[in-house]
């Protein structure tokens, strides 16, 4: 979902005065960084078809075929480890459901002054800073396990999580909260995102064709996605290997109308909707994905205790109300434990890692939306590790729980391979 790091004004603050000073600064802060790496040595460099890419380096690859949601055009990231090993991240970054979160894209006034705002619809050079350089794909920092390896970031600005193929037309919202009613003509979201999908994975088995491990992960919008094409990057890109972890961070979003929003809305392909009856859009494709592979893939699952963000998008989906407070976000606490209970049903060996750390903002409170491309990334845990070291043991294939006592949940230590083939003592259920 959309994250910017300066949202300030609390969500019940009704003061237009200050509303308009927030929208003015998160606007100013915006196009400050946006400049300051556009066309800098802080933008990632353009890759050319000819180029071969250099070691420890980030690259923008622009893809003819790919399209962003205001119909600008479309990169992706790519990194050269020194390993043969994969990292296939696929992006957050909002979504739109309708024509009135279409009309809302999320910019940086919005963000700061609490203002609705649902998805990125372009890869303005401010974006850059949410899609590498941080957590995970922080690949210089030598704490970084992942440093040496491979990566395509799969970049998001479609508000269709990865998978729409249509169009949606919309009326624009007035910028600022003091601006009168927008009066221009209808506008065009392209939820282009199946076709960015296939693009980049062609791109990356053309730089990347015979990797040893694969990692496939994503964030928020890009958690959802993951359990829809991991099967399709398994079977049509990289049929050879057979290590693969799916990692997918904050993905918990109870909505009873998943499936018209995927077939009506978004316009998926019938095996991305076929599946899905339940209100739990990321259990639905989970179950749906060992009822098809059994434990072909070691499955991980990572969330916040209270999230500021997607308990704001709940609101918003239920009862027509942009907000977050401490009820919304106890609401779905209880929602994480019931989720993290049907995972653990689904497959008592999938690895869960649970995090509470604050959102340092005045808005309303509760805990970060996604920890893996964040600073938080790093940062030990309630269990004493870091998401950094979990997900690196899990993808050695020792896979275990951490967090589990902010939900009151009892955790289970170190299943690795060896340990799960072990007759000796029953482990505890949960």
């Amino acid at each position: 979902m959309p994250a910017i790091p300066f949202p300030f004004l609390n969500s019940q603050d009704n003061s237009a005065q200050l509303s308009t000073i927030a929208y003015r600064v998160g606007e100013f802060v915006e196009h400050a960084i946006d400049h300051s790496i556009a066309g800098s040595a802080l933008e990632a460099p353009l890759l050319e078809d000819e180029t071969e890419m250099a070691p420890d380096t980030w690259y923008r690859k622009l893809l003819p075929e790919g399209l962003c949601g205001d119909g600008s055009p479309y990169h992706i990231y790519l990194r050269k480890g020194s390993s043969k090993h994969l990292c296939i991240f696929l992006s957050g970054g909002g979504i739109a459901w309708n024509p009135y979160t279409a009309a809302r894209p999320v910019t940086g006034g919005r963000t700061a002054a609490w203002m609705p705002n649902y998805y990125w619809e372009n890869l303005r050079p401010f974006t850059q800073i949410m899609n590498i350089h941080n957590g995970i794909t922080a690949t210089l920092e030598a704490i970084n396990p992942f440093h040496d390896w491979n990566f395509l970031v799969i970049t998001y600005s479609t508000g269709d999580m990865h998978l729409g193929d249509a169009e949606l037309t919309y009326k624009p919202e007035a910028d600022a909260p003091e601006d009168p009613p927008a009066e221009n003509e209808d506008q065009v979201l392209h939820f282009h995102g199946r076709k960015n999908f296939l693009s980049a994975m062609e791109t990356c088995r053309a730089f990347f064709p015979d990797p040893d491990r694969l990692l496939i992960a994503g964030d928020s919008a890009g958690a959802f996605a993951v359990p829809a094409v991991a099967e399709e990057i398994a079977d049509a890109f990289y049929p050879r290997v057979s290590d693969i972890t799916l990692l997918s961070d904050s993905a918990q979003l109870y909505y009873g109308r998943w499936r018209h929003v995927l077939k009506k809305v978004w316009n998926t392909e019938k095996t991305r909707w076929k599946d899905v009856n339940g209100s739990n859009l990321a259990l639905e494709w989970y179950r749906a994905l060992y009822k098809r592979n059994g434990k072909r893939f070691r499955c991980l699952y990572a969330g916040s205790t209270r999230d500021y963000l997607l308990s704001a998008f709940y609101s918003d989906m239920h009862y027509k109300e942009y907000r977050t407070d401490a009820s919304l976000q106890d609401l779905y606490f209880r929602q994480m434990r019931r989720m993290v209970r049907d995972l653990k049903e689904l497959d008592p060996d999938m690895g869960i890692f649970v995090y509470d750390f604050r959102h340092p903002s005045l808005a309303g409170g509760g805990t970060i939306h996604t920890a893996v491309r964040q600073p938080a990334f790093f940062l030990k845990s309630s269990s004493g590790v870091s998401m950094a070291q979990w997900l690196s043991q899990a993808v050695e294939g020792n896979v275990c729980d951490a967090g589990l006592e902010l939900l009151r949940l009892p955790e289970r230590k170190g299943r690795g391979k060896k340990k799960a083939e072990d007759p000796g003592k029953p482990e505890e259920s949960i």
